[in-house]
């Protein structure tokens, strides 16, 4: 068992597009070996059976604070429909992960029909776009260009933007454009200032990098070891850590804001906020962010932690601590086997990487 890895984001430091279902590493010295995994933490048993990667249980933890409750679907909704705003962590293309979104979403509507869906998916400047596409202006076809949809569209989040459109709820798209992440990753918080007026509301108007428990957590993966940036443990940030981070701390505040401004507009809503699992595992990311911008909203966070095995299994004090709610799944299929495949990976995404253009 193991909580699922890193968003995308960390692949390049906070600065890649549309990912797949998980991100290698920021970087891997040039003739070592994949790191070997850590040993394994104890758990608890729970009584959830895994038969394939299209399955998931749901695990009510309270962030580790109440001893491990396996729920049905609809147990699951009447706890979170209690919420005013719901993060629903994922890993990336997983058919599991993607099904219990919709379950999740479809059974929270039922409960509370002032709801609405927000998306990492989309990012605020194809809002308009989005809206067209929701109000029946325009196709299918127009969504996925101009609002830049993301590869995977059809088959991971296409039913839950068309249940959203038949039961006429919003759909906020809450990320940062990946052009300005990019350029973050690049220059700094810095480049923000260089932005013309227009383009400078794509992005939250405050962003939150500096110390803390999530800068902390996402240097561990960055600097933490040779697998994880080529630093030794207790290595101070790179530059480019430290701007990769600040590129990280510009989605999960734009996201936040994003939220935060639709709920200012529609008091009473709710909201279900669907991203990778980095941005709110531990409460952290985007989740702390909104939580600064209103103290108090009453937020949950389904985690997702995965399992390489059907049965026989359990539930790790880290793992509980995650969330609200753990979303266990079966583990998907290795993204790589050898450092080579993988330093191999990297470098497409660095070549992509150096084409953005940074005057906007």
């Amino acid at each position: 068992m193991r909580r699922l890895p890193v968003a995308a984001c960390l692949a390049a430091l906070a600065a890649c597009a549309a990912p797949a279902h998980q991100a290698p590493p920021a970087a891997v010295p040039a003739h070592s070996p994949a790191p070997a995994p850590p040993p394994e933490e104890p758990g608890v048993p729970i009584a959830v059976t895994l038969p394939d990667i299209t399955t998931y249980g749901l695990i009510r933890t309270d962030g580790g604070k109440m001893p491990a409750q396996v729920l049905a679907l609809g147990q699951a909704a009447d706890l979170l429909a209690g919420y005013d705003v719901v993060f629903l962590g994922e890993v990336h293309r997983h058919v599991g992960n993607q099904r219990a979104q919709m379950d999740l979403f479809r059974e929270i509507h039922k409960r509370a029909p002032n709801v609405a869906l927000s998306m990492e998916q989309f990012e605020r400047d194809v809002q308009s776009v989005l809206d067209d596409y929701l109000a029946g202006k325009t196709g299918e076809v127009s969504l996925a260009e101009k609002g830049r949809a993301w590869q995977s569209y059809g088959t991971t989040y296409r039913p839950l933007v068309e249940y959203a459109k038949e039961h006429h709820l919003p759909v906020i798209a809450a990320n940062a454009p990946e052009q300005v992440i990019r350029c973050v990753g690049r220059e700094g918080l810095g480049f923000l200032t260089s932005m013309s007026p227009a383009a400078r509301g794509w992005a939250a108007a405050e962003v939150h990098a500096g110390e803390g428990k999530y800068r902390d957590k996402f240097m561990g993966f960055a600097m933490g070891d040779a697998g994880h940036g080529g630093g030794k443990k207790g290595d101070a940030p790179s530059a480019q850590a430290i701007r990769g981070f600040e590129a990280q701390a510009t989605r999960d505040d734009t996201m936040a804001e994003s939220i935060f401004l639709h709920l200012q507009k529609n008091p009473g809503r709710k909201v279900v906020h669907l991203t990778g699992s980095f941005h709110s595992d531990d409460f952290l990311g985007t989740v702390e962010r909104l939580q600064m911008r209103d103290p108090k909203l009453k937020i949950a966070v389904v985690s997702p932690t995965d399992y390489r095995t059907a049965d026989n299994l359990t539930l790790k004090a880290s793992d509980a601590a995650g969330g609200t709610m753990v979303l266990a799944l079966r583990a998907l299929p290795r993204l790589y086997v050898t450092a080579d495949e993988m330093r191999a990976a990297m470098r497409g995404q660095s070549t992509n990487r150096e084409k953005v253009n940074c005057k906007m």
